[in-house]
């Protein structure tokens, strides 16, 4: 089971040392957990995100190259090979990869509402989710029990993991089943509830001393992070609600439950907000991964790990071999090969941004980089390189 949030940016964890970042879940999950603290996400945008992990191929070759590009029809899929190995395959909440008007509110009901027809789905057999419309409460859902759109009163990530529990309470077969759970917090806007947890007092918090002297910018950086910390500790919550559920109903030593989200947040370090740029707040995204049946204590890995890596190493461990259908080969089930092949790893990741969405605040250029641990060469779409040293 994959759970990927949005936004959600590397350092903003209890474990992994921020003093605002409430997160007892994750914190008791890391300790039983592989951490691989340098992850980054190959893209960061969501909806890139999104599709390089699905189908294990960068952007723009897998076919989306801009914000409203939706994902082919014929895109080959980790679920497409899931159910060519006999697993069924799961999907539940935000989508983003279909067609969109451009012309309508990118936040509100309007992409809410927009219906993914099932052959538009990305091939997984159980379908449960939105499309877009960011709408953190009360939002609109719909799939293969639900119908059509409806309302689903409550906080999303509480919704979308009820949603991931019911299937899994109602399966009645014992084929194995690969779940992706796809969440939008802490994704913006901000002031959204975030299940009854308050806001952070913004004189309270603590920033990264990335954050530049400057009023207005610090002023900006503390409102955003105020609410942006409530929804990571509501989201910490509602993930250990579906972790609790495994443990109880499922076999659980022999799941491989991965953590992560599509990318990060700049809240104002190097005085830039949002995402899309090549700085560490942006790229890096908290990746653990769990699988109790071969280790139970906690193991830091500074592997050079993408999630454009991520499927074919989770499919590898699956299926000697089958990891090349993707990208790169596997590993047999065993988890001392995959760990070998993991250890291998590539000197430098790299990322890109393909294009500029039409947002304020995001990253006004397109660019490639290669990053290593020390730092990230740049180029953007102008041809100018740039270093960005960690």
């Amino acid at each position: 089971m994959v759970v990927m949030t949005t936004q959600w940016r590397a350092q903003s964890t209890g474990y992994g040392g921020d003093g605002n970042a409430s997160t007892p879940f994750l914190d008791s999950l890391a300790e039983e957990s592989i951490d691989f603290f340098q992850a980054v996400t190959p893209h960061p945008f969501g909806v890139f995100a999104r599709a390089a992990f699905l189908t294990g191929i960068a952007c723009p070759d897998n076919g989306i190259a801009g914000y409203y590009d939706p994902l082919p029809e014929n895109a080959q899929t980790l679920a497409n090979l899931y159910q060519d190995q006999g697993y069924d395959t799961a999907f539940f909440g935000k989508w983003q990869l279909f067609e969109r008007d451009r012309k309508a509110p990118v936040v509100g009901i309007e992409h809410a509402l927009v219906e993914v027809p099932e052959n538009r789905r990305g091939g997984f057999s159980y379908w449960e989710g939105f499309e877009s419309g960011f709408l953190l409460n009360d939002g609109y859902y719909h799939g293969s029990k639900i119908g059509p759109p409806k309302k689903i009163e409550g906080y999303q990530s509480d919704v979308v993991v009820d949603l991931c529990r019911n299937y899994l309470e109602e399966r009645n077969c014992d084929k194995p089943v690969f779940a992706f759970v796809s969440l939008d917090a802490p994704h913006p806007p901000y002031r959204e509830a975030a299940s009854g947890v308050s806001p952070i007092d913004p004189e309270s918090l603590i920033l990264p001393e990335e954050v530049p002297d400057g009023f207005e910018i610090r002023s900006i950086a503390r409102e955003e992070l105020s609410g942006y910390y409530a929804h990571i500790e509501a989201t910490d919550r509602a993930i250990g609600r579906l972790v609790s559920f495994l443990k109880e109903n499922t076999d659980w030593p022999n799941t491989v439950f991965v953590f992560t989200s599509a990318h990060g947040d700049m809240h104002g370090s190097h005085g830039q907000f949002r995402k899309g740029w090549p700085h560490e707040e942006s790229v890096r995204v908290p990746l653990l991964f769990s699988w109790p049946k071969f280790f139970s204590d906690s193991r830091r890995d500074p592997l050079l790990i993408s999630l454009l890596d991520l499927g074919p190493t989770l499919f590898g461990l699956c299926f000697e071999g089958e990891g090349q259908k993707l990208r790169v080969a596997g590993a047999g089930a065993d988890l001392a090969p995959a760990m070998k092949m993991l250890a291998e790893g590539p000197d430098y990741q790299r990322l890109s941004m393909p294009s500029v969405p039409p947002f304020s605040k995001q990253c006004p250029y397109a660019w490639t980089a290669k990053r290593t641990i020390q730092r990230t060469e740049v180029i953007n779409d102008l041809g100018e390189s740039f270093r960005l040293d960690h």
